[in-house]
């Protein structure tokens, strides 16, 4: 069984986003409309997609919800690891020092999304393709901020072929081994990255956002990131 081509998407995307940020670093502005985009999207994906999809396999509902458990844990552990690496690292309030912590995490969740866009493509072409198209907004959205004082230049380019890289590999990793498992161990899996999506949303996505000075229509965005993967999928 050959590999979809659109599993690619999202680290191509995301290494469009670093040569684009190796040129050009955006405004606030337009990075939180991107994480406004990006949010609409991915739930919308969440909820036309992935949760019917978790809904059709032969699974019993409570094990769903364990794996949904688990995802929320794990993301929240992954949180607290990037706090305490940050910590350790003893970044004071000038950030001269280049952050580990933060590099780590990203890293470990670039990792869970490729895994998720593999589990996508397993379960099928329509899940796969939601995942796939929300969670390149989300590189972009990634590419566009890992701008800082000490994340720039070759610095910035050489860390988003590595992210995309990553994301590509374990994409491909999570379609071959998912596809030769049954449906219910997809929608286990589906389950878990169902919670990281969620929380990747309302606990980074959105607060980052909300961090800096937002416009008037910026939640307009996301609805309109929700709508137009609706429009989509009815076409």
């Amino acid at each position: 069984m050959g590999i979809p081509y659109w599993l690619a998407m999202p680290a191509a995307v995301m290494l469009l986003g670093g040569v684009l940020s190796f040129f050009w670093r955006p405004g606030r502005t337009l990075i939180g409309l991107v994480q406004h985009l990006a949010a609409g999207i991915i739930l919308a994906a969440l909820m036309i997609e992935v949760f019917p999809e978790m809904r059709r396999a032969n699974v019993a509902q409570s094990t769903l919800i364990l794996s949904f458990v688990v995802g929320v844990a794990f993301m929240y552990a992954i949180k607290l690891l990037g706090e305490h690496l940050e910590r350790a690292d003893g970044l004071g309030a000038a950030q001269k020092q280049f952050n580990y912590g933060m590099v780590i995490t990203v890293f470990i969740d670039a990792a869970l999304d490729g895994v998720t866009i593999g589990a996508g493509f397993a379960a099928g072409q329509k899940v796969g393709f939601a995942l796939a198209l929300g969670l390149s907004v989300e590189m972009l959205f990634l590419a566009m901020s890992l701008i800082s004082d000490t994340i720039k230049g070759m610095r910035i380019l050489a860390l988003s072929v590595c992210l995309s890289l990553t994301i590509l590999i374990f994409a491909a990793l999570g379609y071959r081994f998912l596809s030769a498992m049954s449906g219910s161990a997809i929608a286990i899996v589906l389950a878990f990255s169902a919670a990281a999506l969620i929380y990747l949303v309302t606990d980074e996505l959105l607060v980052e956002a909300h961090e800096h000075e937002e416009k008037p229509y910026s939640t307009l965005v996301l609805f309109s990131g929700f709508v137009l993967f609706w429009g989509i999928s009815l076409l």
